[in-house]
């Protein structure tokens, strides 16, 4: 299996599929139903997902898209059947939002162990039609495993969040997870942002899954990062170009 994946095993039928070797820890998730699969994000198509995935099941594969920035989107190439919030469809099919010079840049940010066949120079964002559109509450059966889509804007127009009532697992993408939130590029939306924290507190989560960095967090961050953007938001500084500020576990850069 290729090594520059992690795959960790979240319950019989639940994979996190990782790439801790690059500063950015992308997380990919597999979901496992009876009759299908779907894979929340491909992460940063510096390797090929798709041998991990076949590795681990040989059911269909539907890919869900957190959102549409290049460190979720890379390994959408070794896929056929796509589906993006309909707000980001352009972005996937036409013009992607941050110029290819800027990926780059962010990619080799960091010093990194890059597998031996990569080259950042041939590296370029991922442009195709999806096969489907997410809308908020849509809902995947897997066969004895339903997944919700829960559109949360903030850090772009079609993020979404994945929900298993069952499970009661979130899957969190680029909403919540330990590190700096990033609300400060011109297609985010700081309080678009806090709106989309008060719409999943609402939701019966024993679990988030987060779409980057430390993966076993307590379910008590999506109250502190709500916490953190209503006293930006009572203090007026929820604003872009305010700076990054500092709340311990996580930052929040707008």
């Amino acid at each position: 299996m290729d090594d520059w994946f992690t795959v960790e095993k979240i319950d019989k039928d639940t994979f996190a599929i990782s790439e801790y070797k690059h500063w950015e820890e992308s997380h990919c998730y597999l979901l496992l139903g009876t009759k299908l699969a779907i894979l929340i994000d491909t992460g940063l198509g510096i390797s090929n997902i798709n041998k991990v995935i076949c590795a681990l099941t040989n059911l269909p594969i539907v890919v869900v898209n957190t959102h549409v920035h290049w460190d979720h989107i890379g390994g959408h190439k070794y896929f056929d059947n796509i589906a993006v919030h309909e707000l980001e469809k352009d972005w996937l099919s036409n013009t992607f939002p941050i110029p290819l010079q800027v990926v780059k840049r962010n990619i080799m940010l960091k010093p990194c162990d890059f597998p031996k066949d990569f080259d950042i120079d041939n590296y370029q964002i991922y442009q195709g039609t999806p096969q489907m559109l997410l809308h908020d509450k849509d809902c995947f059966d897997l066969g004895n495993r339903q997944v919700y889509v829960i559109h949360t804007p903030g850090h772009s127009p079609g993020h979404c969040c994945f929900y298993e009532p069952n499970r009661k697992y979130l899957y969190s993408g680029d909403l919540i997870y330990k590190g700096c939130l990033d609300v400060f590029y011109p297609t985010t939306n700081p309080q678009m942002f806090l709106k989309s924290l008060r719409k999943i507190k609402l939701l019966n989560i024993e679990r988030v899954l987060p779409g980057h960095h430390q993966l076993d967090i307590s379910i008590d961050i999506i109250d502190k990062i709500e916490s953190g953007f209503s006293i930006l938001e009572s203090e007026e500084k929820l604003k872009q170009g305010n700076g990054i500020f500092d709340f311990g576990e996580f930052q929040i850069h707008i």
